[in-house]
């Protein structure tokens, strides 16, 4: 099972944002506490729950052991339960 990041920027006011999902939401969630982003900016009622993480989170992501992938195929993996 895997946490994913991918190489999304979108402007955020000052921050450049990303996405973050994983397999499973436990996984999602632990990823989240880690590395310190709040469960409120949840994602649960997109296509894909996920987290719009900022790029400095994003790096602690990959630091625990998120595996970096392209924007087009965040949208594959899916397979959040």
């Amino acid at each position: 099972m895997s946490v994913y990041v991918d190489d999304m920027r979108a402007r955020f006011g000052r921050m450049i944002m990303c996405h973050m999902g994983a397999d499973t939401v436990m996984e999602l969630h632990t990823m989240a506490h880690k590395i310190g982003v709040k469960y409120k900016w949840f994602q649960r009622h997109s296509t894909i729950p996920h987290y719009d993480i900022c790029l400095s989170k994003r790096a602690l992501a990959v630091k625990e052991g998120a595996i970096e992938i392209p924007q087009r195929q965040f949208v594959g993996i899916g397979s959040v339960k």
